[in-house]
């Protein structure tokens, strides 16, 4: 079993920044790609950046320049900066990873999500 814990979210002004922090921790083997997705209310949930095992990383147009994912492989934890945020950063975000738990298995875990609230 792979377990997926989110930190870091809260309440924040406009032009503020934030820090998630996501820890992976159960029968892990190896983990590659790692991502962080959010869901505002009443819209679809949409990836917000993802970051390979190798370091190569992806974000959103929506926040390029403001946010930055990183990861450390070492203790199986994913980062996500968020900076300059804007009240249309609202919403719970989640991270998710792509385990391979034995040699033979691999599968798609999700964190239980926590909540970022940007005031304006």
């Amino acid at each position: 079993q792979v377990r997926l814990v989110e930190s870091g979210g809260g309440l924040v002004q406009a032009g503020g920044s934030l820090r998630l922090s996501c820890a992976a921790s159960g029968r892990i083997m190896s983990i590659n790609r790692m991502g962080w997705y959010r869901q505002a209310p009443g819209k679809q949930r949409e990836l917000v950046a993802s970051i390979t095992s190798s370091g190569i990383t992806n974000h959103a147009d929506s926040v390029k320049g403001r946010f930055s994912i990183s990861r450390d492989n070492a203790k199986n934890t994913v980062h996500l900066q968020m900076n300059s945020l804007k009240p249309e950063d609202t919403a719970v975000y989640s991270c998710n990873a792509e385990v391979r738990t034995t040699p033979w298995a691999s599968n798609t875990y999700w964190g239980q999500g926590t909540q970022v609230t940007v005031s304006s």
